[in-house]
């Protein structure tokens, strides 16, 4: 058998609907769509799943509820005792909490919570912090350095003087 001998199976391939193409066709005068109606008029694009045949789609008749903030920081949660598996006096930022498989967005905002121990004096670099989780780490011989210039209750680093 050669290539230019190779041939689909039988009855694996259709050939194409050629509609609108006049009554010799066998598809000819409304062209497969039946007479009248909402489909056999042109312009008639209602495919949609949500279509309910022109009267209000279910989704439009519940009430909805609920708000989503445009400006939602989600934060990637990494807890005190997962930080025990690095090694005494190391910095740890996001990029050696990602190679240590604390987090999984490499770009994404990281919290520290003070669930569990820590035992290792550490460096820790994070874009928020705990209360307690500073405490801990402070306690323990270790610092906390913000990423972000936001202090722990989510204000501005300038001091109100200044304002």
């Amino acid at each position: 058998m050669k290539l230019n001998e190779l041939r689909p199976v039988p009855g694996s391939r259709h050939r194409q609907k050629r509609v609108g193409r006049g009554p010799g066709s066998g598809h000819g005068k409304t062209a497969t769509r039946g007479h009248k109606g909402q489909k056999a008029r042109a312009g008639s694009n209602k495919g949609s799943r949500s279509f309910e045949g022109g009267q209000i789609p279910f989704i439009r008749k519940i009430p909805k509820r609920g708000f989503t903030p445009i400006r939602r920081r989600e934060y990637q949660i990494v807890n005190l005792e997962q930080l025990n598996r690095f090694k005494d006096g190391e910095v740890i930022d996001s990029r050696r909490m990602r190679e240590g498989g604390l987090i999984k967005n490499r770009g994404g905002l990281v919290k520290i919570l003070a669930k569990g121990e820590i035992k290792r004096k550490l460096t820790v670099r994070a874009d928020k912090f705990s209360r307690k989780a500073i405490e801990a780490i402070s306690k323990i011989g270790g610092k906390t350095n913000l990423t972000t210039d936001k202090d722990i209750l989510g204000h501005s680093g300038r001091s109100e003087e200044s304002q």
